[in-house]
């Protein structure tokens, strides 16, 4: 039962580290899609409120909606993948393999350290940036895309731990029905 439990966490940790990435880079281009189509007639009204004395500020401002909106979800999603962590590496630590506690802790590391020495300087330093020119880029920029990087190089080597790790739960279960030392 533990198998199956640890492998429930993992495909739903893999799974939300997908979904996360996807919906922080759908926030930003659904901007940009709804400022081309203009789908509602209040919405364009509202931007052209807001274009009036400052063209391309409702694009800045809804920029600035997707990039806190955005943050929440790291930080939250940071909490629960250390959770989902520490859940996962318990569960895997008794079922005997050695690389399997290794690729857990490593997931579990990573997510640590992503969520609280990566996530906190992306947050502060990104708005910092919020409403300022990037004509020329502000200094902060770099350092920005640097832990923006480090942050998807990481949940890349955890989606690889991910995988392994699942491959290692699969293969280690018992060869017959009857053979519960798992449980």
């Amino acid at each position: 039962m533990k198998r199956e439990i640890a492998l429930v966490i993992l495909g739903g940790w893999m799974l939300g580290i997908v979904i996360v990435a996807a919906v922080a880079m759908q926030n930003f281009y659904t901007i940009d899609r709804l400022l081309e189509a203009m789908p509602n007639p209040a919405f364009e009204g509202g931007v052209e409120v807001l274009d009036a004395d400052r063209p391309g500020a409702a694009r800045e401002f809804l920029r600035y909606l997707a990039s806190e909106l955005n943050r929440l979800f790291f930080v939250a999603w940071g909490v629960a993948e250390t959770v989902m962590g520490a859940a996962l590496t318990a569960l895997v630590w008794n079922l005997g393999r050695v690389r399997l506690r290794v690729a857990a802790l490593a997931m579990l590391g990573l997510t640590v350290v992503l969520t609280f020495a990566v996530t906190p300087p992306i947050v502060d330093i990104g708005r910092a940036l919020d409403f300022v020119p990037r004509d020329p880029p502000p200094p902060e920029l770099a350092a920005f895309g640097w832990l923006h990087a480090a942050y998807s190089i990481g949940d890349g080597f955890k989606l690889v731990a991910g995988v392994l790790a699942a491959v290692w739960i699969v293969k280690g279960r018992p060869v017959l029905d009857g053979d519960r030392s798992d449980a």
